[in-house]
């Protein structure tokens, strides 16, 4: 199926483009797990649409709860509950983004799950605001600065920002691996590697167009192990999951 519209009318108003984000990563962790990865690795989707920490003392007060001590009236022995630490205020309270994330990733299950690869689904968030922006641009370079391959999906049609272009200048990337400032859709790979005793991060990239179909990317889970993921094949998948075309 060529790529839909997910962000505009007339796709927009009838399905959520969150819950789609979420049936392709379903979708491409399914097609890793059952087709491409070898024995030992594993993939699972991982959804946050917005992140956000809760801190409330009271969930940690228990008001009008009698003790244990008051409880232990039968003979057994009495335990005191567990004290309640409230720390002292803070010397400061700086500002902090939580990016959203659509994402799939790729472990090596032997000794223990390693994250090999990640595979990112760009939400209109993480296209929005400069602090989002910056925070899903750090997030993917993290990715690349642990040794872990990345792939970046951008469909968002609403957002004109292009997160690639501002990895690829956070990591001083050379100016072929810059896509064209018109160029807000696209798919880029990313492997990297190591050569002659100098860290290295292949790109490969390839822009995209609505009404179009999706390509085949490599990803690679260690430097010799490179898998055809193909994106429309996922991509057909979850517009039957979700009845849509």
């Amino acid at each position: 199926m060529p790529l839909l519209d997910h962000f505009r009318a007339p796709l927009s108003t009838q399905r959520h483009w969150e819950s789609f984000h979420t049936t392709w990563a379903g979708a491409i962790a399914d097609a890793l797990n059952d087709r491409l990865l070898p024995e030992g690795y594993f993939a699972e989707e991982q959804v946050h649409p917005s992140a956000r920490v809760e801190i409330d003392v009271a969930t940690f007060e228990e008001a009008g709860r009698e003790s244990v001590l008051e409880r232990s009236g039968n003979g057994g022995t009495a335990v005191a509950p567990p004290r309640v630490w409230t720390p002292p205020a803070p010397t400061a309270v700086a500002p902090l983004v939580f990016p959203e994330r659509f994402e799939v990733l790729v472990f090596a299950g032997e000794g223990g799950p390693t994250l090999v690869a990640a595979i990112e689904l760009v939400s209109p968030a993480n296209k929005d605001r400069p602090t989002e922006r910056a925070a899903f641009v750090t997030k993917c370079a993290s990715y690349l600065h642990q040794a872990v391959a990345l792939i970046v999906v951008d469909v968002v049609t609403t957002r004109t920002a292009n997160p690639h272009n501002e990895l690829m200048r956070e990591i001083n990337g050379p100016p072929e691996s810059l896509l064209d400032d018109a160029a807000s859709l696209y798919v880029a790979a990313y492997r990297p590697i190591r050569r002659d005793e100098s860290d290295l991060a292949e790109v490969w990239t390839e822009t995209l167009q609505i009404g179009h179909e999706l390509p085949v990317l490599p990803l690679a889970l260690n430097a010799g192990c490179v898998l055809p993921l193909d994106l429309g094949e996922t991509y057909d998948d979850a517009c039957r999951r979700r009845r849509i075309g």
